[in-house]
């Protein structure tokens, strides 16, 4: 069950409308990193997850407040917009509306579509997708998952501080700052504690026996560029987080294999090969009349 309150996590309100950072503002509401991303990405994690307890209550808990991000964002973006000008007032370009919106830096959805509201899109106007959304049911994974989010997001809204003077703005995007350091450390402690209860190991999934894998190649790291400094890195040698073995440095990919010969798939897929197209046609009209789907 859903509820919601007609409040405010935090002040949501501008000194002055502003049309084109409420186009900028979109990044951190419709983007990959958004708001919209992590609100739902929390709550399929929570709808999906296996076990119940205190991780499950976190990740429930934690969608919620989300939510209320994206509505603080949504409401931001509106009010940025409530009294902005229409268009550039110039004569010589408010001549063609499209191209004074361009000029101006715009969205000129955010009239046209929204009414001047927000919408779930991005900063360019590209759609909100579901496809942004990681929720694996391997709770390891979704967390660190989770704290990329988180730590992709702050840097998208650290940029967008230093982009506005106004101050109820940045009064809001300080609070989201704040927010977004409790919830990477959140996600990496709650991380840890996965693999400090044994309910989670690397390498992800741990439940995978290491012996079906290649081990001979599981902690090599093999230098594909001609830079060399990699191999000073903590990840070419000494021990493995995963504490199941040492990584050694390897400065050129050893020799490959043959590749396979071009494929050759049904030929009523009318892909070009070497085979003559007389042949090609011939085959297909035999699997055709053979009902050979």
């Amino acid at each position: 069950m859903f509820f919601h309150r007609q409040e405010l996590q935090h002040t949501a309100t501008p000194e002055k409308p502003d049309a084109v950072y409420a186009r900028k503002l979109q990044e951190v509401l419709g983007g990959q990193y958004g708001e919209i991303t992590v609100a739902l990405q929390y709550q399929f994690q929570a709808w999906n997850m296996h076990i119940p307890g205190k991780y499950r209550d976190l990740v429930y808990g934690i969608g919620a407040e989300e939510m209320g991000h994206v509505e603080m964002l949504a409401i931001m973006i509106a009010q940025l917009l409530e009294k902005a000008p229409l268009g550039i007032t110039d004569d010589a370009v408010q001549d063609d509306p499209t191209v004074a919106a361009i000029v101006g830096g715009t969205d000129v959805q955010h009239g046209i579509v929204a009414g001047a509201g927000a919408r779930a899109v991005d900063s360019n106007g590209n759609p909100w997708m579901g496809s942004y959304i990681t929720a694996s049911g391997n709770l390891l994974a979704d967390f660190q998952a989770n704290a990329n989010a988180e730590m992709q997001g702050r840097v998208q809204v650290a940029r967008l501080y230093h982009m506005t003077d106004d101050h109820g703005v940045r009064d809001l995007l300080a609070f989201l700052l704040a927010r977004d350091t409790m919830h990477q450390n959140q996600w990496l402690a709650a991380a840890a504690e996965l693999m400090e209860e044994g309910v989670e190991a690397l390498p992800v999934p741990s439940n995978f026996p290491l012996k079906k894998e290649h081990r001979d190649v599981s902690y090599q790291y093999i230098n594909f560029s001609n830079g060399a400094m990699a191999g000073d890195g903590r990840w070419a040698s000494g021990p493995t987080p995963d504490g199941h073995g040492e990584f050694s440095y390897v400065p050129e990919p050893p020799a490959g294999v043959p590749a396979p010969p071009p494929t050759h798939p049904d030929s009523r897929f009318y892909g070009t090969t070497e085979i003559p197209n007389i042949v090609e046609k011939a085959a297909g009209t035999v699997q055709d009349a053979m009902n050979k789907e």
